[in-house]
């Protein structure tokens, strides 16, 4: 087995997206449930989510985008985290690194589902994204050194 500190907060980034799944369809359905009826058969047939932002409140819907940016940059996390365990390089300031991205991942989660100011929110997507650089850049180093 692979011993690496680094996949510690991979696991826990992993987590926090199955956190923000239930905390979108905890608030999602109920919202959905209060939409009026459809009163043709089939109405309500291949809804999508652009199709929900006119119907739901935005303070629903901000889960469910967060919940779909859990599914964007982290990725490339997730991929360089593993690489990086897979080279033995997944401890020491790789995974303090990996630990501060996650932590912004995890406060930017919680302030786009309940406040969602824009400055402020891209402004930890910023800081987490220096730190996803700062991994990858790693990576390279380590395997082209």
């Amino acid at each position: 087995m692979i011993q690496a500190d680094i996949l510690r907060p991979l696991a826990v980034l992993a987590g926090w997206t199955m956190v923000m799944w239930i905390w979108m369809y905890a608030t999602r359905i109920p919202a959905i449930n209060k939409l009026p009826k459809p009163t043709e058969a089939g109405a309500d047939q291949g809804w999508t989510g652009a199709m929900l932002e006119s119907l739901i409140p935005r303070e629903i819907q901000w889960k469910a985008h967060n919940y779909n940016h859990l599914h964007e940059a982290p990725t490339v996390f997730y991929a360089v985290a593993l690489a990086l365990a897979m080279i033995g390089q997944g401890d020491g300031m790789n995974a303090t690194i990996a630990w501060a991205y996650v932590a912004l991942r995890i406060v930017h989660s919680v302030y786009q589902a309940t406040v969602n100011k824009v400055m402020p929110r891209f402004m930890l997507f910023v800081l987490s994204s220096l730190c996803l650089m700062a991994l990858t850049l790693h990576l390279i180093l380590a395997l082209f050194h």
